[in-house]
């Protein structure tokens, strides 16, 4: 995702945060304007589209019934995977998924698996044959900085719209009842805030411009009751301990505001 910045404008942004101000106006601890769609799509099991700024991504949740792995039995499964369209950025490309996009994937599924916003257990149908598998697929449609708070802002509001049918055992069948369908189990909104270390200040909410000439990334995702559950560092330069603590403190309130846009 990172292109060659004219020094110029590295040291124009640099200049304008060390004297506290940022290109777009906002403040250093403000997101741009968020918006979340639930069931954007009609003929999907869940969906959300969600926006941050000009960032867009649209996320589909698909249950679909699976065999589970062999050392969780009466587990299901979640997966994630991310599509980053051409069309969203010059430099994004068709193909097969890059390092830019397992990465988007496996800090959206960490967050999510490790806040427990799904109770996997209840979604196993028959211990050791049968789980509900849940696949997230992200699709970014217009890339303009941080992607990780988009993903997973999402993600959770695509899994809290996806239903799934009831499933019975008769004899040694699993009928699906689709006139009967009920929410995924949602334990938990887990959700996260990402930071750019520009001039030695902490930014949240990157846009693409900030995130071309960031020296770090820090990405943390939260649960309700403020405790970590997923964290991402990025980016050449180092974070002392007092910014980290710092991130932690600012994380714990804005993904709580976050967390206002979900239905």
């Amino acid at each position: 995702m990172v292109r060659i910045v004219p020094e110029i404008i590295k040291e124009s942004v640099t200049n304008l945060v060390k004297n506290g101000e940022r290109t777009d106006g906002r403040a250093f601890d403000e997101y741009r304007d968020i918006s979340v769609e639930p069931g954007i799509i009609e003929k999907a099991e869940g969906s959300a589209r969600v926006k941050i700024g000009n960032t867009q991504i649209m996320i589909g949740a698909k249950p679909q019934l699976g065999s589970p792995f062999s050392d969780t039995p009466n587990v299901g499964v979640l997966m994630t995977n991310t599509e980053l369209l051409p069309m969203a950025a010059p430099n994004f490309e068709s193909g097969p998924p890059d390092e830019n996009s397992v990465e988007l994937s496996r800090v959206t599924d960490r967050c999510i698996r490790e806040g427990k916003v799904l109770d996997l257990e209840k979604l196993c149908v028959v211990e050791g044959e049968k789980v509900w598998m849940i696949f997230l697929d992200l699709h970014v449609l217009d890339y303009d900085g941080n992607l990780m708070d988009a993903a997973v802002l999402g993600s959770v509001a695509a899994l809290m719209n996806a239903k799934i049918p009831t499933a019975k055992l008769e004899g040694d069948e699993i009928v699906l009842d689709y006139d009967n369908m009920i929410p995924l189990p949602i334990n938990e909104k887990a959700l996260m805030c990402t930071f750019a270390k520009i001039g030695g200040e902490l930014l949240i909410d990157p846009s693409l411009e900030e995130e071309e000439i960031m020296g770090a990334r820090l990405s943390i995702g939260m649960t309700e009751d403020g405790s970590i559950c997923a964290m991402q560092k990025g980016g050449a330069e180092s974070l002392n301990k007092e910014e980290i603590l710092k991130a932690v403190s600012i994380a714990k309130i804005k993904t709580a505001e976050l967390r206002t846009h979900l239905p």
